[in-house]
Order: structure tokens, then sequence, then C-alpha cells
């Protein structure tokens, strides 16, 4: 078409050529210029409210105020390793009994049509965990201390092995998911830490939009929307070099009102360690009464699992209760295989010297 106007008008002077153009602007006869279409975009939910650090502070600490938590959950436990046999295919939701404490404490007893599978506890020092049910060389009885790192499980309590073969794997990985499941990662999830102006942390807010699924009643099945949030990143200045580390990140739902929607926590190096989020606030408790969310969604990217917790009946739960200390010390009353992650650690630190 170019080159046919270029024939045609390759003699017009400047001013001419100008004229052709403006012509082709104004028309739509060849099709070149024709882009302009509508596209649909999601919407920017509304409306948002506005709030500065100290309203976001006093949003987590409202939800950090109760001391204990006894009730009855449905837990389902989804493993995210692409194993083709996993826990997530074994027990997809069962039944749990969870009773939190301040700081952090917790008892978890996790059941399938009345059988126990699982039961663990945390002292908020030490954790235990007994795996109950699966074959015999599954059962287990796994003491550890929470702020260590350790190797993770196979059916023995040794390091998985990679050579194994696909379906050794899947086996393996099974056990890994029950029995390297910490308490104390559920605490930090459920019963958060309050934030302590005079801690020693800082915090920076920001703002976040965030293109999601449109999880109203009305909305259709594909339908997408914008969500305004604000971010609370709370920083901790390291001493020997000045540096701020990322610990935690507090994210607002600003649609209609400020509330927790979800909680982030990082390592030394600033990756992701747990990515917590908060749904279906609702009435805890008879009489005095708080509200808490009702459903919580745990990810841990890094041991490659997420868990869902629901409270069953969240008007039926009790709240602070004063439980004493061996409510969350695991008796290992049925004589499982006991595997001393501690002692495993300074066998292998012996070894290596």
């Amino acid at each position: 078409m170019f080159k046919y106007f270029s024939a045609r008008f390759g003699r017009l002077n400047s001013p001419g050529l100008i004229a052709v153009f403006a012509l082709l602007l104004s028309t739509s006869g060849c099709g070149i210029f024709n882009t302009h279409k509508t596209v649909q975009v999601p919407p920017l939910l509304g409306p948002l409210r506005d709030a500065g650090k100290d309203r976001l502070i006093a949003e987590v600490n409202r939800l950090a105020v109760t001391k204990s938590v006894h009730g009855k959950v449905d837990v389902q436990f989804e493993d995210t390793s692409f194993a083709t046999v996993g826990i997530a295919d074994k027990y997809r939701q069962v039944d749990g009994t969870v009773t939190l404490q301040r700081p952090a404490k917790i008892h978890l007893a996790i059941q399938l049509l009345f059988v126990d599978l699982v039961q663990m506890s945390s002292d908020g020092e030490h954790f235990r965990v007994a795996v109950l049910q699966g074959e015999e060389k599954y059962k287990r009885f796994v003491k550890g201390t929470n702020s260590a790192v350790y190797d993770k499980l196979d059916s023995n309590g040794s390091q998985v092995n990679a050579k194994m073969d696909s379906k050794q794997k899947s086996e393996k990985q099974t056990v890994s998911a029950l029995s390297n499941l910490r308490p104390q990662h559920l605490t930090d999830a459920l019963m958060f830490r309050p934030i302590e102006r005079q801690s020693g942390f800082l915090y920076s807010q920001s703002q976040f939009f965030q293109e999601e699924r449109d999880t109203r009643r009305q909305a259709g099945k594909d339908a997408r929307v914008i969500r305004g949030y604000y971010l609370l990143d709370e920083l901790e200045q390291t001493t020997q070099n000045g540096d701020l580390l990322l610990r935690r990140r507090f994210w607002f739902d600003r649609v209609n009102d400020i509330k927790l929607a979800r909680l982030q926590t990082f390592d030394d190096r600033g990756a992701l360690v747990t990515d917590v989020a908060y749904f279906s606030e609702k009435p805890f408790g008879v009489g005095p009464t708080v509200n808490l969310p009702s459903r919580i969604e745990i990810t841990r990217p890094q041991d490659q699992y997420k868990l869902s917790i629901t409270y069953q009946d969240p008007a039926s739960v009790e709240l602070n209760v004063d439980y004493p200390p061996k409510a969350f010390m695991l008796e290992n009353k049925w004589q499982l295989p006991e595997v001393d992650l501690d002692a495993q650690n300074s066998r292998k630190v012996t070894a290596n010297h």
C-alpha cells in the first residue's frame, strides 16, 4: 500500500505528503491505523480504607491478645513436592483437636474416623511428633529442638536417598511429610507473636495492589479483581554490619476495613520460610467472645507442604484457659521407635571431625 501511494504521489511536496497521511489517519479504509478496541480489565475493589502504621500494629495486636485456644478443627494436608504418592493422597481432610497457649505451646491430635493418625506437641523450646498409623516402618516418635535445623527423615530415620526409584521415593515422601511436620510451625501461624514497639525491630509501611480471583458470591467462575493492601515489614538490624533483615511481612486487606490477610516470615538470607493466609473472621468462644480467622492456610515452600486448618465450630472453642506444662509434653505411651534428632546431629558432627 505504501509503495502504491509513493508511486502515485511521489512528486508531492512535503505539505502534500502531510495532507495525504492526515487523510489516512482520519479514515479506516485500509484498516492500518484502526488499532483501538475495548478490553475487559479486572476492577479495583472498594472502598479502600486508609490507615497509618499505628492502626496496622493495633490490628496485629488485636489478634494476638488471646492467651489460649482449644477446639476441633478440620485439617487438610497437601504435599507440594509433586510426589506421585504423598500425604495429600492419603489424608485429604481429617479431624483434629488443637490446643494452643502463649507464648508458643501447642498440642495437636489428627484423627481419621476416630483413630489417631498423628499427635504432636511443642512446649515452646522442644517438639515431639508421634506417627501412629501406616506401615510399621513408618511409625515413630520424633524428638527435637524448635530452633535446630535437621535433615529430612526417611522411614528409618535417615536422610532421603536421591538414588531411590520412584516408588521408593513416593513412600519416603509420605513418611517425610508426617515425620517432618513441626508443631512450632503451627504456633507461629495460629498464635503469632504480637508487635512490641520497644522490641528493637523497625517497621516500614507500603501499599500494594494485586490481581486475584474474585471470591464474592455473585462473581463468575473466572472473574478477576484488583485488591488493595497495606504491607507492614518488620525489620531487624544486625549488630555485625548494620544491615537490615526482613523478618516478618504483614499484609492488610484494605477493602471496606483494615484486616490482617496474610503473614510471611523470612530467614537470614531473605528466603520465604512460611506464608500464612487468614480467612473468614468469626466470633470465637462463649460468653466474652473475640473475632478471629476461622480458616488458616499455612504454606512452607522449603518443606514442600501446605496445611489448611479450619475451626469446625468457632462458637464452641474454649478461650484463655491456663493449661499445665504437661499438656504440651507428648509422652511416648505407644512405645514407638524413637528418633532423637539432636542425638543424630551430634553423632553426625562427631563423625565429621
